[in-house]
């Protein structure tokens, strides 16, 4: 039995190939039924994000099968097969094991650790599974894959350490404030990266909502999202001295907030810490901002250091989880080649009783006096002396199995004993 993955990703195609590629939720089904009626499939699963298309197949012959499989991204998608033969990676048993385990623990993502792909991962194969185009040893190894990548959540930090503008800004918020429970925010800007920031924020405790922008209906509309309060731009400074922390971005060609306005706002909040965010180019707030005890104050370029910083570390941490991962993938071959092993020793057996039985019967045939004691003591005597011969071959196979040259041990034992 082999296991092979192709497909495409962010590193081997652009995304006007990979949206070609992307199959619609409505083919979904269509797709399956056309990929598993293809002789050399016998098992399989499609994930389809925005950063890869992959197929993961229980095979046959894994040549042919991958070939197959090309053929069904170009023939179901109509494009032609050259326009895709480059973007293709393809992975056999060993490497595509190792693939859909790093592939699950979010090591393959654009963004390393992020935590969508399991949830991704999972509802492919909960689909395919649902669909009954899974058999035991895709499922084996999907739920192998969704435990490794667990395995290596808990025991590494790779979704530690933010590695985009709005975790960066979150992160660092909570740094200075420890617990966000009960803490309010302001929008000034409603850009995309000000929202994301503040959903972030939302999802650890931020209550409190304000949102100011110069079209005071997009600010309406964005407040509606967040469950927060639009104020009119013109008086957003009135509402600092009851906001913790302030993420601005808005097109102002000048500094919107500048240092004597912020010294009279934490003198009316009694010292208490305010973050500002600046994510503005050209920058909304006035850098002398930062020099104000209990002020902290971060722009653009700061969150793209700290966020080079924290990709640093989650390389570091990926090492650790490799590391997980070839156990795993080693514990996998191994639970995989005792399928191959578990049907040899069967047939050695069967072999031997086989001809047991036949020798047995040719004396019997010509001893037909003999009584029924008496044929059951050839029976069990027989069966004493088979047992002796083939069980220190089948000691020694299991023993070797384990070796390097298992492989080459089990194929020499159904040589010697005929078994094919």
């Amino acid at each position: 039995m082999h296991l092979v993955t192709v497909g495409v990703n962010h590193n081997t195609a652009p995304v006007e190939v990979r949206e070609k590629l992307a199959i619609p939720e409505s083919r979904i089904e269509e797709g399956m039924n056309y990929l598993n009626n293809l002789s050399d499939i016998q098992e399989s699963v499609f994930l389809s994000t925005c950063n890869r298309i992959e197929i993961y197949a229980r095979v046959a012959h894994p040549d042919t099968a991958i070939e197959s499989i090309k053929r069904f991204y170009s023939e179901f998608n109509n494009i032609r097969p050259d326009l895709l033969e480059n973007s293709f990676y393809q992975y056999h048993t060993v490497d595509t094991i190792k693939h859909l385990f790093a592939v699950s623990s979010s090591l393959d993502s654009m963004v390393m650790g992020e935590p969508q792909i399991l949830g991704q991962v999972k509802t492919a194969y909960l689909k395919a599974k649902n669909a009954n185009k899974t058999g035991s040893l895709i499922n084996q190894l999907f739920e192998k894959a969704f435990f490794v990548a667990k395995k290596v959540k808990n025991e590494t930090g790779i979704a530690e350490n933010a590695v985009s503008i709005s975790f960066a800004a979150v992160e660092l918020a909570r740094k200075i404030f420890g617990d966000l429970e009960g803490k309010s925010v302001m929008l000034i800007g409603a850009g995309e990266m000000s929202e994301l920031a503040a959903k972030h924020l939302i999802s650890y405790g931020i209550k409190t909502i304000l949102v100011s922008n110069r079209t005071f209906e997009r600010a309406v509309e964005l407040a509606n999202q967040l469950n927060g309060n639009a104020i009119r731009f013109d008086n957003f400074t009135d509402e600092l001295e009851r906001t913790d922390i302030i993420i601005s971005s808005t097109g102002a060609p000048h500094f919107i907030i500048k240092k004597d306005v912020v010294e009279k706002v934490i003198h009316k909040r009694k010292n208490r810490p305010m973050f500002f965010i600046d994510i503005a180019v050209p920058r909304d707030i006035e850098p002398e901002v930062n020099e104000i005890d209990n002020v902290y104050l971060y722009n653009i370029d700061d969150l793209q250091n700290v966020i080079e910083v924290n990709k640093k570390e989650r390389e570091k941490e990926a090492e650790k989880a490799y590391v997980i991962i070839e156990k795993e993938v080693n514990s996998f071959i191994h639970w995989l080649d005792s399928l191959d092993i578990v049907p040899t020793i069967r047939d050695i057996k069967n072999k031997a009783e086989e001809v047991r039985l036949q020798e047995m019967e040719k004396t019997f045939s010509k001893w037909d006096n003999l009584s029924d004691n008496e044929r059951k003591a050839v029976d069990v005597l027989t069966q004493s002396i088979v047992n002796k011969i083939i069980n220190t071959p089948i000691i020694n196979l299991k023993k070797e199995y384990e070796g390097e040259q298992g492989h080459w041990f089990l194929k020499v034992s159904r040589k010697l004993f005929n078994l094919d």
